[in-house]
C-alpha cells in the first residue's frame, strides 16, 4: 500500500491511494455516491494487488481529501467525474485500466468505456443500473447535523443498514469503524452528503449501454434492495457479450464474506 496522494488535474484536486505494482495490469476502482476511497477497503485492495493488479482508490470530487464544492452548488456533470478519472490514469502514468464503477459510479464507468474506449480495458459495474427499472424504497434516515460528526457516523451506519437490505452479511462494527474513519478524513460533510445527487447526470456523447463494446462484466447482489437483481439482469441483456456475477447473500454492498466470490470473478475477468 502506498501513501495517499494528491494530484491536481481538471482545476480540480484528487486524493488517490495505489496498491501493487504499476508494472500490473492496473485496475481503477470508482465507488459510489457520497463515498470516499476507504470504501474500498484497504484489506481487499491489499488481496486484488496481491493477486497481479495495479490497484487504484481514489476520492472523487466532494468526497473525502478531494476537493469540495459548495453545498447543493457543484457545478459539475457526471462526464467531468468520467474526466477526472481519465485525468488520473494519466497523472498516474497508467495507459488503460480495467474500470470498476460501483452503484451511481456505473454511469462513469460507461462515460469511460464509451467516450475514453482506448483507456479502458474493461468494464466492471457492481450494484448499478440501466437506469431503466423502478428502484426499491428504502427507509433511510434523514440527513444528520454535518457539523455532528457523532451523528453523521451513526446515518452513515443505518444508511449501510438499510442499503444492506436482507442481507444476513451486514457488519455494524466494520461499518462504523468505516464511517469514523471517513468522516475524519473529509473536507466539508455537508457537500458530501448532498452534492453528488445535485450534479448535472449528462450522457455518454457515444451512445449508451447497448453501445459498450470493451469487455464487460457485471456484478450484482442476490438481495440487493435498492437496485433489485433485475436492475443487474437488465444490465448483462442490455450490454453486448457482458457477464452476471452475482453476490451470495449481498444487499447493495460488497460485504467480506463474498470477497471469495468477487476477487475470484474480477481477477478471472481482468486476466
Amino acid at each position: 500500500m502506498n501513501p495517499e496522494t494528491s494530484f491536481d488535474v481538471n482545476g480540480v484536486t484528487l486524493c488517490a491511494q495505489t496498491f501493487g505494482s504499476p508494472a500490473d495490469p492496473a485496475l481503477l476502482l470508482i465507488h459510489g455516491a457520497c463515498a470516499s476511497l476507504v470504501w474500498w477497503e484497504t484489506e481487499l485492495c491489499e488481496r486484488l494487488a496481491a493477486a497481479g493488479r495495479f490497484v487504484i482508490r481514489y476520492d472523487q470530487r466532494d468526497t473525502g481529501r478531494s476537493t469540495s464544492f459548495p453545498v447543493g452548488r457543484p457545478g459539475y456533470a457526471m462526464s467531468d467525474l468520467a474526466a477526472d478519472a481519465v485525468a488520473l490514469l494519466d497523472a498516474l502514468g497508467v495507459e488503460s485500466a480495467h474500470v470498476v464503477g460501483r452503484s451511481m459510479s456505473g454511469g462513469v464507468a460507461l462515460f469511460l468505456g464509451l467516450d475514453h474506449p482506448e483507456r479502458t480495458r474493461s468494464v466492471t459495474l457492481v450494484t448499478t443500473t440501466t437506469g431503466e427499472l423502478p428502484m426499491g424504497e428504502l427507509d433511510v434516515p434523514p440527513d444528520p447535523d454535518p457539523t455532528d460528526g457523532a451523528a453523521v457516523v451513526d446515518h452513515l451506519v443505518e444508511a449501510l443498514r438499510a442499503y444492506a437490505g436482507a442481507s444476513p452479511h451486514f457488519d455494524e462494527a466494520a461499518v462504523r469503524e468505516l464511517a469514523v474513519t471517513d468522516i475524519a478524513r473529509t473536507r466539508d460533510v455537508a457537500a458530501t452528503l448532498v452534492n453528488h445527487y445535485a450534479m448535472d447526470f449528462d450522457g455518454p456523447r457515444n451512445g449508451g449501454f447497448a453501445d459498450l463494446r470493451v469487455p464487460t462484466l457485471v456484478v450484482h447482489g442476490e438481495v440487493d434492495p435498492i437496485f433489485p437483481l433485475s436492475h443487474g439482469e437488465a444490465l448483462r441483456d442490455a450490454i453486448p457479450g457482458a457477464e452476471l456475477v452475482v453476490l451470495s447473500g449481498a444487499g447493495h454492498d460488497v460485504p467480506r464474506p463474498t470477497w471469495d466470490q468477487f476477487l475470484e470473478a474480477l481477477v478471472e475477468f481482468t486476466s
